[in-house]
């Protein structure tokens, strides 16, 4: 499989699926570690699931051919044991050998949920709020200044002699410090853009206005709630789906491995416009992510 896709990068025109495709029955290319976990686990399963069913149907047809009302009762009980009522052996065989098929899946199951409620010491978090019927992102480690006064940010060689000023590192011999005593978190909300108002390849129903830029190999801490009524976050290449709650702030984390545009959307039925919530986000490098964060810092786009 690997070769195959070796030598297709090289000769074809070789992408990543991160957005749902026509008539797709396969899970969309995975970019964290999880999604791809969740990708062999399903693999896994399949090994077990196919053979089972077979025999399954097949023994279904053997007990419909052999025990079936031919129109002649003798006829149909020429296959009849009256004398057969049960069978030690047989019953013995088919406790055991489901026990442990169940626990071949077991096994690997637990690991990937292991995996799955791992926290790790996150390097950014980023909350999410679900409304009717659209989205609200918060950073609460990037900063925003409103207004710019020469207290709200400063360009000194030194440090400022006050604590509550940080750091804003360009690689520049001039260094940038502002005032987080006095910045805003940066929060912005997020809502899907009308069909009307689509440029030239876009996708309808999934594209918004303003995306979720967050930075690649990097992990971050994903909070997850609703302030009206319940829906759900889910990315699907991310293996990602968190219910959000009125009243409850559900965590996750997240690790993406590369640089791309995904797209989900709200995942729990939650009012009349439930379909017209997708989710954007966009992973760039952590060099990308400063700047951008330095742009959103002093309000510019960058």
């Amino acid at each position: 499989m690997k070769i195959l896709l070796f030598i297709n990068f090289f000769l074809f025109n070789f992408t990543f699926m991160d957005a749902p495709n026509f008539w797709q029955l396969g899970f969309q290319d995975p970019s964290t570690p999880i999604m791809e976990g969740i990708i062999d686990f399903h693999n896994h399963l399949m090994v077990f699931i196919v053979p089972v069913t077979i025999f399954v149907f097949w023994l279904l047809y053997r007990c419909l051919s052999f025990y079936s009302y031919q129109g002649d009762v003798r006829k149909s009980l020429t296959n009849y044991d009256e004398y057969f009522t049960h069978s030690t052996v047989l019953e013995v065989v088919w406790t055991i050998v489901p026990a442990l098929i169940l626990m071949f899946i077991a096994v690997p199951s637990f690991a990937l949920l292991y995996s799955m409620e791992e926290s790790i010491q996150p390097s950014l978090t980023l909350k999410v709020v679900g409304h009717q019927w659209y989205w609200s992102y918060e950073y609460p480690e990037v900063h925003q200044i409103e207004e710019l006064d020469p207290e709200a940010l400063k360009v000194s060689d030194l440090p400022p002699a006050e604590a509550y000023y940080k750091k804003v590192n360009l690689g520049s011999s001039k260094q940038i410090y502002y005032n987080a005593a006095t910045a805003e978190h940066l929060g912005y909300d997020s809502y899907m853009i009308a069909e009307d108002d689509l440029t030239k390849g876009s996708l309808r129903l999934l594209e918004v206005d303003r995306r979720v830029v967050l930075p690649e190999k990097t992990h971050i801490r994903i909070l997850v709630t609703a302030a009206d009524v319940l829906h759900s976050w889910a990315v699907p290449s991310f293996g990602i789906k968190v219910d959000a709650c009125p009243g409850r702030l559900n965590q996750t984390s997240l690790f993406v491995k590369r640089k791309g545009v995904y797209f989900g959307q709200c995942s729990e039925i939650c009012g009349v416009n439930h379909g017209f919530m997708p989710i954007v986000v966009k992973v760039v490098s952590k060099y990308d992510f400063k700047l951008w964060q330095v742009g959103k810092l002093i309000n510019f786009d960058v």
